[in-house]
């Protein structure tokens, strides 16, 4: 049996929404953010070591790290969905994106909330941080292009997991002005699995309307 542990407003929502995408069953142990510091409860760190979610529990198996549970769940569960053919010319853009989401485009965000957070902002790191989100959000533009999805026609697992990228960006408030990304997001807001997610997994405040 696949359980996930999830935290408000954090990318474990991904995972929710990939399960539900996949219409796996699945157990939700839900924990909340502590409203002063935000931090995660005392629990997770008791859960795992890393003290973070999401933690899949597949069987009594612990895995943390929202890229390596989606790559597991697709290899393992995924029965070919939410994936371009392995074999296929978009295999390794997809697999970039996978990575990229939780790498290259988030480090610039958690640099600028840590920026916010010790009274740096405008110094030359949180500068140079801006610079390179910046860079990030012009890169999912131009994969976009003039499809629906990163894929072209085919909705996959890496648009769930880039989402979080401009969603934390719009929330710190330099998401900037990229139009293909405000119509990508009104699509991805528009899918069932995402609703079904929302009711699953409570509040999502990252998803503000656009």
């Amino acid at each position: 049996m696949l359980t996930i542990h999830h935290l408000n407003n954090s990318r474990s929502q991904k995972i929710v929404w990939l399960l539900e995408e996949l219409e796996l069953a699945y157990e939700l142990v839900s924990y909340q953010r502590d409203p002063v510091t935000l931090m995660g409860p005392p629990a997770l760190k008791a859960l795992h070591p890393l003290g973070k979610s999401p933690v899949l529990d597949d069987s009594g198996q612990l895995l943390s790290e929202s890229g390596a549970i989606t790559q597991y769940l697709l290899s393992r569960y995924g029965n070919g969905r939410l994936a371009p053919d392995p074999s296929g010319p978009d295999h390794l853009r997809f697999l970039e994106c996978l990575y990229f989401a939780v790498s290259a485009g988030m480090n610039p965000i958690m640099i600028k909330v840590y920026a916010s957070a010790f009274k740096l902002s405008g110094s030359a790191m949180d500068l140079a941080a801006t610079t390179e989100l910046e860079c990030a959000l012009n890169y999912i533009e131009t994969l976009l292009g003039d499809g629906d999805w990163l894929m072209g026609d085919l909705f996959t697992a890496a648009d769930i997991q880039m989402s979080f990228i401009p969603e934390l960006a719009r929330a710190i408030g330099v998401a900037g002005d990229h139009p293909r990304i405000d119509a990508w997001q009104k699509r991805l807001y528009a899918r069932p699995g995402f609703h079904h997610a929302i009711a699953r997994g409570g509040a999502y405040d990252y998803a503000a309307p656009i």
